[in-house]
């Protein structure tokens, strides 16, 4: 039997939030403020695709209504939803849905009520390079032969590339994520298929970030990351559907006209329906003033 989200979009006023405290005290801790005021504690958890939207919301937030504080830590959308389950966060961030194992798990540890869904913004999922790369674009075809197990591409003649500034050899090396990260089953369903399995011998990073950071100090290095973690660094690919076919460079533009092929929406997670406090906090990420922010962030914000 299919699962319905609910699906909030309601705009409206906001609750507020203490900058991104990477101190995880549980759903709905009170902490001591100044003078000995009470601050109401709201717990977030999950994604690095969006931890640094998340942390720069909690920071906007705190000045909205200083009587809350929003304590943000990443660690993969599974971590977020596990940690949803267990009651040790008020919200989760994915960057992808609940899986079937996950919403079992959920039914078995709150019966009656369902993980209620707030869609927050959209992350396009960028294919990056070295700088000195004179890579330009890629297929999807071309990004399923490097991460498919047994694919036919595993050097960067066989993209055509030749003589990267600074690289060691011939062979691609390719980065991924861990396997709890949203990103990674969001890449590996959207290139290599939900039937075949990825590459063995990827270099898997714990963050979004740190993808970014070794690829700016590896020249034969390619890999994926969301759209807002770009720096001078790197840089990213246009990509097409296929070979030959027009290549999309991901924007907001390209990405609210869905022409750019891999991008997704982002999400946030209550276990059924959120106190009014953590409602007041939803409400104003997704009013003008927090999508401000996933725009500034290097995010695509909500379609008005």
């Amino acid at each position: 039997m299919t699962r319905k989200f609910l699906l909030n979009c309601a705009i409206p006023v906001g609750v507020i939030i203490t900058a991104g405290t990477l101190l995880l005290t549980g759903c709905g801790k009170n902490d001591g403020g100044a003078g000995g005021s009470k601050k109401q504690a709201i717990a977030n958890i999950g994604s690095d695709t969006m931890v640094n939207l998340a942390i720069a919301w909690a920071d906007a937030y705190s000045k909205v209504d200083p009587t809350v504080s929003v304590e943000v830590n990443g660690g993969g959308s599974g971590q977020g939803v596990a940690a949803l389950i267990n009651n040790s966060c008020d919200i989760a961030n994915c960057s992808r849905k609940f899986e079937d194992k996950e919403i079992a798990d959920f039914d078995a540890k709150h019966p009656g009520k369902e993980p209620k869904e707030f869609m927050v913004g959209y992350d396009a999922l960028s294919v990056f390079v070295h700088k000195d790369n004179p890579m330009t674009e890629i297929s999807i075809e071309e990004l399923q032969q490097l991460y498919m197990q047994d694919g036919k591409i595993s050097k960067w003649s066989h993209l055509g590339v030749s003589n990267i500034p600074g690289a060691k050899g011939d062979e691609v090396i390719l980065v991924s994520r861990q396997n709890n990260s949203g990103t990674y089953h969001y890449f590996r369903e959207a290139i290599v298929g939900k039937k075949n399995e990825m590459r063995l011998g990827t270099v898997d990073m714990n963050g979004s970030k740190d993808v970014v950071d070794l690829i700016a100090k590896t020249p034969n290095a390619i890999g994926y990351s969301g759209m807002g973690y770009a720096t001078p660094a790197v840089k990213h690919l246009r990509i097409s559907k296929k070979k030959g076919e027009k290549a999309v460079e991901p924007t907001i533009a390209t990405t609210l006209d869905k022409s750019y092929p891999i991008a997704r929406p982002m999400f946030m997670y209550t276990a059924g329906e959120p106190s009014p406090q953590i409602k007041k906090y939803l409400d104003w990420i997704i009013s003008d003033a927090g999508q401000k922010i996933v725009k500034e962030t290097g995010y695509v914000p909500l379609p008005k």
